[in-house]
């Protein structure tokens, strides 16, 4: 599994070791190239120190001494190139007549050189390459030492630091696991890092909806049981009363009203079902191009045999197509529902019209018909699940336009009733929104 707090760490350390790596080797060869100009300056200014009078012969050498490789080496020589001094006999210090600063490599090792003119004689003021590189580094580390020791420290706070910043979702996660399945409270939100706070206002609109979801669904679910207990009971009538039937025509009523109650049952559960299928949290069939004109075409044709069977004219309105985004299984079904409730509640006689328009950008579908319509104080009520507007002796499940407005929503759309032509029939307009 990933760690944020591993990563972050990972990354830090990897970047302050490598930059302090570099610091370090920068620091070092500053300081080296710092501790040579030292050096070389000292040479030059042993150099100046001697008189400029001319020299006279050495007559009494200094004795030779041991471990020359870690001292500074003087020699002078006169005009006719004689040597009149040397500060360590037996030195292998080099011999360099250029006046200035020179490294003279020897067979035992590279010298600094410094040389001159004094007078008529040659100062030269020589040292190792060895001892100058052991002083220099020696220099160098005791520069470097105290931003090797931070490295540590920094490490232990970078750790310390990283802790602290990662609590507030350490602690926003101990909050979500502690709750139980239903408890959908929003979590608190105050003095949060701006970091966290979008995340925790994702998660309070991701426990508001699934709320509501789960309100829904109980609501959903109390109301198809109570719905679904009339047919069942009534089913369960008809059958205690086909086994006392005495005669085959009590008989066959007891089984005519069996399967009338029966294919209300079935009815009532394939609505409950196509509902629950059309519910926003469970419609995950993504949008598609379609043509609304070609989907009430359809519809049209599903329905027409049913329409002629009770003498009803179901015509559709225009040819031009409407294109728009959606999901066409669901619309032929909302569509559909609203054809079928035409049916239901036109006498015979009656017509029905589907029209699919598109204007000022604005797609819709539109059902007309000549029944008995839907009073105005109702028409908010008829959207409710399983209220049920009785006409004529038509009965139903109540839950088709139920059905209708859940679909139009899923497709952001609206739903309006109104009046058919001349005042007459019931007018239902599905309006979505602009492409």
């Amino acid at each position: 599994m990933i760690s944020i707090r591993r990563q972050l760490l990972l990354w830090l350390f990897i970047g302050l070791s490598v930059s302090t790596i570099v610091a370090a080797f920068a620091v070092y060869a500053r300081a080296r190239d710092e501790a040579r100009e030292l050096f070389d300056y000292q040479l030059q200014q042993m150099a100046a120190a001697f008189p400029h009078e001319g020299f006279g012969p050495i007559t009494a050498p200094f004795p030779h001494e041991s471990g020359v490789g870690d001292v500074v080496v003087v020699q002078i020589w006169g005009e006719n190139g004689a040597q009149l001094y040397l500060s360590r006999p037996g030195s292998p210090a080099p011999q360099s007549m250029d006046i200035g600063f020179s490294t003279v490599s020897t067979p035992d090792g590279s010298w600094r050189v410094f040389s001159a003119l004094v007078g008529n004689s040659i100062i030269q003021v020589s040292q190792p390459m060895s001892l100058r590189e052991e002083l220099a580094a020696s220099m160098a580390l005791r520069t470097m030492l105290p931003l090797l020791i931070t490295l540590p420290v920094l490490m232990v706070l970078i750790w310390i630091t990283v802790g602290r910043g990662l609590k507030p979702l350490n602690d926003v996660a101990a909050a979500v696991s502690k709750r139980s399945a239903d408890a959908l409270q929003p979590l608190p939100d105050h003095r949060l890092p701006g970091e966290v706070k979008p995340l925790v206002t994702a998660l309070n609109d991701l426990l508001l909806r699934l709320g509501r979801a789960l309100s829904s669904q109980r609501t959903f679910i109390a109301d198809a049981a109570h719905e679904l207990r009339t047919p069942l009971t009534a089913v369960k009538l008809q059958i205690q009363l086909a086994e006392r039937a005495v005669t085959d025509a009590e008989r066959a009523a007891a089984f005519a009203r069996l399967k009338g109650g029966t294919e209300r049952a079935i009815h009532l559960v394939a609505q409950l079902l196509t509902l629950a299928r059309n519910e926003p949290e469970a419609a995950g069939q993504p949008f598609t191009p379609i043509d609304l004109t070609d989907i009430a075409r359809q519809v049209v044709a599903e329905q027409a045999p049913i329409a002629a069977a009770r003498n009803l004219e179901l015509g559709l309105s225009g040819a031009t197509p409407v294109p728009i985004a959606g999901d066409p299984v669901a619309l032929r079904t909302m569509l559909g529902n609203l054809v079928i409730n035409a049916i239901h509640y036109t006498p015979a006689g009656g017509a029905i019209d589907v029209a699919a328009n598109a204007q000022d950008g604005h797609a819709s579908l539109v059902v007309t018909d000549t029944g008995p319509g839907i009073p105005a104080a109702e028409r908010e009520r008829v959207f409710d699940r399983f209220y049920r507007h009785e006409t004529a002796g038509v009965t139903g499940s109540g839950l088709g336009l139920a059905i209708v407005q859940q679909i139009a929503q899923r497709h952001g759309a609206s739903v309006e009733l109104g009046e058919g032509p001349g005042g007459r029939g019931l007018k239902v307009t599905v309006r979505f929104p602009k492409e």
